[in-house]
């Protein structure tokens, strides 16, 4: 599998920008998404407030992170089969763990990723990821296809926030102080990427 060397770029202290890393892997990551989308078709999940998300998403891995009335929780088995999530390939657990060690973590060894699709219009508010149980563990971010920007804060919603552009490849990984820091993208604008059409990807590692 192919990680390219890349410039790097410190968002936040604990938070690091690789630009480009997943680029020569992307064709095999791509089509790896399609084999978990086989298995567990994207969907859009309700907010525990009612509201249909915009990005669509599926999981693979031990869980898979789920949203309804219910709340934000991890489940074991697929909610729209009854059945288990796709196992996560020995490929995308290579390249978190790999990006991981290049930030700094050493160790992480994910068990859950989180595959969101966006398209024109989608988008997602300044959040934490905090239904992991150990947060010691960092974030590992994928980018894929059309371009989105990043918008990364602090430890509350209301602290002022950087915004960088995340293009095809692009890898950012975020633990230590930055773990549970609030962050987003921006609107996804209408466009067209020969490998991903008009889509953005985003692979989100997580041990949970």
């Amino acid at each position: 599998m192919l990680f390219a060397e890349t410039d790097s770029v410190e968002i936040a202290p604990g938070a690091v920008l690789f630009r480009a890393a997943a680029e020569g892997s992307a064709e095999a990551l791509l089509r790896e998404i399609e084999n978990v989308i086989a298995v567990s078709p994207l969907r859009r999940v309700t907010t525990p407030m009612g509201k249909s998300m915009s990005v669509e998403m599926t999981n693979c891995g031990r869980a898979g992170w789920i949203s309804d009335r219910s709340g934000y929780r991890y489940e074991a088995l697929d909610p729209l089969s009854g059945k288990p999530w796709s196992p996560m390939s020995g490929m995308f657990s290579e390249l978190a763990t790999r990006m991981a060690l290049l930030a700094g973590y050493q160790h992480f060894v994910p068990d859950v990723c989180l595959i969101n699709r966006y398209s024109v219009g989608s988008k997602m508010g300044l959040h934490q990821d905090r239904d992991e149980q150990d947060f010691s563990q960092p974030i590992v971010s994928v980018s894929l296809g059309l371009p989105i920007t990043f918008k990364f804060g602090g430890l509350r919603r209301t602290d002022a926030t950087r915004s960088v552009v995340l293009h095809h490849g692009d890898v950012v990984v975020f633990g230590g102080e930055a773990r549970l820091a609030y962050h987003g993208v921006g609107t996804l604008r209408r466009g067209n990427h020969m490998m991903t059409s008009e889509f953005r990807y985003n692979l989100t590692f997580r041990k949970i």
